[in-house]
């Protein structure tokens, strides 16, 4: 195909309306009608990426193969299209201006004045077209983070306009998602924020092709033909987006409804068969009607926002239906949790799984937490911060080391079996500076660990920047923790396990980042596997 063709979705009325998950659906749809689709986030904030954004500012966040820190979204569209997303999916307003400054400095304008329009907005409009300039691509979907009418979010929305007008508009499209709020007092849906959200959008110079209508309930034909007309949109454009009870339900609603095809037609394309999303029906399925149920303890110390854990939590819906399991989370705040109340706090659950993270707080609680699951033989499942607990923890109780400890918390401890690299100890900076994105790793095939995988090699993701203390390798494997997964490059220790245990396994990677849908992580498919037996 020779013309990239580009979507927009933009939001009206309020944040967090499931722009991403339109965008995913979307693309999606697209996709099983024979399109390669990919999709980006503008992020408006002045972070050059969310790598040092505390985790309730933004939620989690997410990382590519190729190691780059991104948006949370970034993990939906990667769960529904079951295509990898790379550093050029992202980009904020931080990584802009800094390369338009960067340009600046060299001297690359020529001595001109460097303002908004038009050098952050050409900036901009490279960034989007890079995506869709790899000929790997038919389509490419371009969600803007925020609301329109947002001060931060006006050169991108100015970008869109430009791009309308360059491109034409068979090759760019605007998708308007805002909300339809219900009255109960009056026992009515009001379009009025709506009609108020497409003016704000027309006062930037855009006119929206299509409009997503975000409702609790559903709404009749003639609130959808009052928006239309009001709005200056096709009424079969006017979509409604009714709240359902998994996100997963969102593509087949928006297939219902033909949002795919009406873009396909908006944007002169052949539209090829109609999807049967065989697969994902049957993902739901099983979702829908469990044959077991189980609990699982998610330990950690952001689960005030589950956000923080986003892909861990969708982690287990995958491999839930793949289980046919409804599997019942419990957050657990690490901090609450001391050697006496352990028991009482973790008590009832079918397993454990003890979350990644940062810094000291919370910090005895995760060591406390993998300390009664070995003793007590409930399936554990430690996640990098997770999976050094597990080392701390069997240092001390196992072999004896008293005030063993990672470097990272206590950095005068006598038994360092946590520690930094050499190359990262003199590193100061914070950003994107971690060991990052997809590594290899070795498994050994007397192991559970290959069991669930079957495969001798893998590569994983990761975002850390202490390691397995490969001094202490020996000491830890002679008295019952066996690291049966390397890094084949650096020697490092990559996952451990206890094989007298039923289900025991640490890794420092994080596999909830490539868990998806279709493809369901093996690790959390046997860990389920290990809480329903």
């Amino acid at each position: 195909m020779a013309d990239v063709k580009y979507v927009f979705v933009t939001g009206g009325v309020t944040s967090s309306l499931g722009k991403g998950i339109i965008s995913a659906s979307l693309a999606k749809l697209l996709q099983a009608r024979g399109y390669s689709v990919t999709i980006q986030k503008l992020d408006p904030y002045i972070n050059v990426d969310p790598g040092t954004l505390n985790p309730y500012e933004h939620g989690e966040c997410y990382v590519t193969l190729d190691g780059a820190e991104t948006d949370l979204d970034l993990g939906h569209y990667e769960r529904f299209l079951n295509v990898p997303t790379s550093q050029a999916n992202n980009v904020t307003t931080g990584r802009i201006y800094q390369s338009v400054i960067n340009k600046e400095r060299k001297g690359d304008y020529l001595g001109k004045t460097v303002q908004v329009i038009p050098h952050i907005t050409d900036e901009i409009k490279r960034r989007i077209k890079l995506v869709g300039s790899c000929d790997k691509y038919d389509i490419v979907i371009t969600e803007i983070g925020g609301t329109v009418g947002d001060i931060e979010s006006l050169p991108y929305i100015e970008s869109v306009r430009q791009l309308k007008w360059e491109l034409g508009p068979q090759n760019c499209i605007v998708i308007h998602l805002t909300l339809v709020p219900y009255l109960s007092s009056t026992g009515e849906s009001k379009t009025k924020p709506t009609q108020h959200s497409v003016k704000e959008l027309l006062e930037t110079g855009i006119q929206p092709d299509v409009l997503v209508l975000r409702t609790e309930r559903h709404l009749n034909e003639d609130i959808k033909r009052k928006v239309a007309l009001f709005c200056n949109v096709e009424e079969n454009a006017v979509i409604e987006s009714v709240d359902v009870s998994t996100i997963y339900e969102v593509p087949i609603k928006m297939l219902e409804q033909g949002l795919d095809r009406i873009i396909i037609k908006k944007m002169a394309l052949p539209v090829n068969a109609e999807p049967p999303l065989v697969e994902w029906r049957e993902f739901l399925t099983k979702l829908k009607n469990p044959k077991h149920s189980i609990s699982v303890g998610i330990v950690g110390k952001y689960v005030e926002l589950p956000d923080a854990y986003k892909s861990i939590a969708e982690s287990f819906i995958h491999s839930g239906a793949m289980n046919e399991c409804e599997i019942n989370i419990e957050y657990i705040h690490s901090e609450e949790i001391t050697e006496k109340n352990v028991k009482d706090k973790l008590n009832g659950l079918n397993g454990i799984l003890v979350a990644p993270g940062f810094g000291s707080r919370g910090i005895d609680g995760k060591i406390f937490t993998a300390r009664y699951a070995r003793e007590n033989n409930i399936p554990f499942f430690g996640i990098c911060l997770g999976m050094q607990c597990a080392v701390i923890e069997f240092a001390r109780n196992v072999l004896k080391l008293e005030g063993a400890h990672s470097t990272e918390i206590n950095h005068k401890t006598k038994y360092p079996v946590i520690d930094l690299m050499e190359e990262q100890k003199s590193i100061i900076d914070k950003g994107g500076t971690m060991r990052l994105g997809g590594y290899r790793c070795i498994i050994d095939r007397n192991s559970k660990t290959y069991s669930a995988y079957q495969k001798d090699e893998i590569v994983e993701r990761h975002r850390h920047r202490y390691e397995f203390n490969n001094k202490f390798y020996d000491e830890i494997k002679n008295h019952g923790m066996s690291p049966v997964g390397i890094n084949p490059e650096s020697g490092l220790v990559e996952i451990i396990e206890i094989p007298d245990h039923k289900w025991y396994i640490g890794v420092q990677f994080h596999p909830e980042y490539s868990s998806t849908v279709i493809n369901p992580h093996p690790l959390f498919v046997s860990f389920v596997k290990a809480c329903i037996g």
